[in-house]
């Protein structure tokens, strides 16, 4: 019996082991944080490659222990003011009546939430966010109700289509064909969340959304609990890909609310985004033509990635330095 008893015992290390080892994969690299007792802070997070520029925008702030809130906000501002990057604020491609239209949303420690939607003109949609959430008893303001409150708070009219965005929409019209393509059109958001040195979280999340959308279309970006959702005792998430099924399962306050179950910022991600693939396949949807990624980041500087499909990267800046990771990913 005895004999027995070790052998089941060394049995169950080693597998213990083994899972151990596959759980701290490539993907997972963060993961070994969670045995060091020590919280990796302060540390801000991004989708995809502009991601990078970003954060270092934001790491000015962080570094000089200033608030998650105010790093999320100069982060995200460094894509939506460039007109290179067709997928954010300025320069972002328009829907199919040729109006560019932003969405963006912001959350703070304090639950203290601000939001636009279909907001025309306005270069920067995060600091219009940011305002209806300190300078009005309203969490969303949307279309010309926003301009309007933008244009009050100070902010500049000015025409957002540029050039070559102008040129692919008139390419476009000649078809008039919507079919969005997976990390081509879709890389449409910048999702930016944050812990600082007071260990406070913060997050934002702006776009243009989908190139070509019908005018008046919002996507999950500005919908706090959709494109993003903080918890300053748990953690925070924020998404990219396509909204309409990001909304569906109201896909970051469900990752967040899995670290509250106590699941890795990695096993989060990866849980929501088997939600999302159940779900297509069940209402008969090709799984090829969506993509979805999440990133999480927990109270202890802890973070996780998982999409739909190959092709989606995110951005991680911290003491160490700042760095682009390739997502991994449900469909081989």
């Amino acid at each position: 019996m005895t004999n027995r008893r070790n052998f089941l015992k060394t049995t169950a290390l080693a597998t213990a082991g083994v899972a151990f080892q596959s759980f701290h994969s490539k993907s997972d690299e963060t993961e070994v944080e969670i045995n060091s007792g020590k919280t990796n802070k302060p540390i801000v997070l991004s989708t995809w490659n502009f991601g990078l520029q970003a954060n270092e925008a934001a790491w000015e702030v962080l570094k000089n222990k200033g608030r998650a809130l105010d790093a999320v906000e100069a982060g995200v501002k460094i894509p939506e003011g460039d007109p290179n990057e067709r997928s954010v604020g300025y320069g972002g491609r328009p829907d199919r009546d040729g109006r560019v239209t932003l969405d963006a949303c912001i959350m703070d420690e304090f639950s203290n939430i601000g939001s636009v939607a279909c907001l025309e003109h306005i270069k920067h949609p995060i600091s219009v966010a940011r305002m209806v959430m300190e300078k009005t008893p309203h969490v969303m303001l949307v279309g010309e109700g926003a301009l309007q409150f933008a244009i009050a708070q100070g902010f500049k009219k000015e025409n957002l289509l540029v050039e070559a965005s102008e040129k692919e929409w008139k390419e476009w019209l000649k078809t008039s064909e919507y079919l969005p393509k997976a990390n081509i059109e879709n890389h449409d958001t910048i999702g930016m969340i944050a812990l600082d040195a007071q260990g406070n979280l913060s997050g934002a999340c702006t776009t243009s959304g989908m190139a070509f959308k019908m005018h008046g279309r919002v996507g999950d970006s500005p919908i706090i609990g959709a494109g993003l959702y903080v918890d300053n005792e748990i953690g925070a998430a924020t998404a990219t890909g396509h909204g309409e099924e990001v909304i569906r399962i109201t896909g970051c306050h469900l990752v967040v609310e899995l670290m509250r179950q106590g699941k890795s910022p990695q096993k989060a991600c990866e849980e929501a985004v088997m939600r999302i693939v159940k779900l297509t396949q069940n209402r008969g949807k090709n799984l090829k033509d969506i993509q979805v990624g999440f990133i999480a980041l927990n109270k202890k500087g802890e973070f996780g990635s998982y999409c739909v499909q190959g092709g989606f990267n995110y951005a991680v800046h911290d003491v160490t330095g700042n760095k682009l990771i390739d997502a991994n990913y449900f469909l081989k």
